[in-house]
């Protein structure tokens, strides 16, 4: 099946520290496919453009003058429920993320704001985005890996801001997956050895989680085969495009 072509994810900010959403809009746009379309200060600003702009994603802070952010993720939720949110905020109470999460955010960041998590998760919900809407133009029964993988890059299970050692997967540590992961953003490829002698662990070991980035759909592999001994793994981020 091929994949559809989505258009630009038009994204809103709301935010009322013009300064930060600026920053962020400046983040966002950065990474391909998105594009802001609007920022808000106020409830009043962010029922306006919620109603006229439609957006695709908001980017939701947690704190406001007038309202709270938890009171407009249940606005969206109720009157707008094809937009999704994901919570950039300082907020880091328990009971906040928790209500975030049973209310449905696709994600929840603790600021300050690192670029590379965040265009993570930007990336992950243009997979997302993607795959929801391969399933609307073709309607029909899905499998369980489908279910699976939908689910996965709907971040169910993975909130920002949980401390060290959470464990994503089996034998998979999230603090150290980020690691490999950060690192594999900024080389063009990377090996096993590579990672190994960078952050200090086995090959066994950056091999299993660059292939678990594999699986995430995170990163690609590719074999090539040197001039003596065996072929080698190459690992290389995977872009949204390819």
């Amino acid at each position: 099946m091929n994949k559809p072509v989505l258009s630009d994810i038009e994204v809103l900010i709301i935010e009322d520290d013009l300064r930060i959403a600026e920053i962020n809009r400046r983040f966002i746009e950065k990474v391909n496919g998105f594009t802001v379309c609007a920022m808000a200060a106020n409830e009043f600003e962010a029922k306006l453009q919620l109603d006229v702009l439609r957006p695709h994603l908001v980017i939701l802070d947690v704190y406001f003058p007038d309202t709270d952010g938890l009171s407009l993720l249940s606005f969206i939720k109720q009157h707008y429920p094809d937009t999704d949110v994901i919570m950039l905020t300082a907020a880091k109470e328990a009971d906040t993320v928790v209500q975030a999460v049973r209310a449905g955010v696709f994600d929840f960041i603790v600021k300050p704001l690192v670029f590379e998590r965040l265009r993570a998760t930007l990336e992950e919900y243009a997979r997302f985005r993607q795959q929801v809407k391969a399933w609307q133009e073709q309607p029909s029964t899905v499998e369980q890996a489908e279910i699976d993988s939908l689910l996965q890059n709907a971040g169910t299970g993975r909130i920002a801001g949980h401390g060290a050692g959470e464990l994503w997967a089996k034998g998979i540590d999230k603090v150290t997956c980020d690691k490999v992961l950060d690192l594999l953003n900024r080389r063009e490829e990377l090996t096993t050895g590579t990672v190994g002698s960078e952050l200090g662990m086995s090959r066994s070991t950056a091999r299993r989680y660059l292939e678990y980035l594999v699986e995430n759909g995170d990163a690609h592999h590719d074999q090539v085969y040197g001039t003596v001994g065996r072929p080698e793994r190459i690992y290389r981020r995977q872009r949204t495009d390819e």
